[in-house]
C-alpha cells in the first residue's frame, strides 16, 4: 500500500498521505477504505495529499470513475483538498475536480498543504496514523 490515513483528532481532519506512487489500483483501494473511514470518523474535511509522489500512474478514465462516484463524505458542504505538487498531478486533480463539482462543490486543489491550512483556518495540523486493520469503533449500547 502506497499510502496511509492519518487522523487530527482536535482538528477533525482525515489524511490520506501517498507515498512514492500512486496508481489506478492504488487510487481505487483508497476510495473504497476512505468510504468505510469518513462515516465512523465523521471528520469536517479530508486532505488527499500527493506531496510524497514520485510516480503519478493515475489514467483519466480512473479520474473519471472517481469523479462520478458517490463521494466517501455524502455531505457535499464538507471541505474535500487534494494537495497535489507537480503541474501533472494538480492538472488531474483539477480534472477531478470540474468533473465532480455537482457533488463535491467544497473539493479544491492546491499545490501545498500549507494552502490547505489556510483554506481550513488551521495554523497547524498533528495527524495520527489509522491502521487498516484498526476495528471497527464500537457501537452505541442498546437502550
Amino acid at each position: 500500500m502506497s499510502y496511509q490515513f492519518e487522523f487530527d483528532s482536535r482538528n477533525q481532519i482525515l489524511r490520506a498521505r501517498f507515498e512514492r506512487e500512486a496508481t489506478d489500483e492504488d487510487l481505487k483501494e483508497y476510495y473504497r477504505l476512505a468510504r468505510e473511514y469518513a462515516p465512523r470518523i465523521d471528520p469536517r474535511a479530508c486532505i488527499l495529499d500527493f506531496s510524497a509522489v514520485t510516480s503519478f500512474e493515475v489514467s483519466p478514465q480512473m479520474i473519471h470513475d472517481l469523479a462520478h462516484s458517490p463521494p466517501a463524505m455524502p455531505d457535499p458542504m464538507r471541505l474535500r483538498i487534494v494537495v497535489a505538487p507537480t503541474p501533472h498531478i494538480f492538472g488531474m486533480a483539477r480534472m477531478l475536480q470540474i468533473e465532480a463539482e455537482q457533488t463535491r462543490p467544497n473539493l479544491h486543489v492546491v499545490q501545498k498543504l500549507g494552502e490547505a491550512c489556510a483554506i481550513l483556518g488551521i495554523e497547524k495540523l498533528k495527524f495520527k496514523p489509522i491502521q487498516p486493520e484498526q476495528p471497527k469503533l464500537p457501537e452505541s449500547p442498546q437502550q
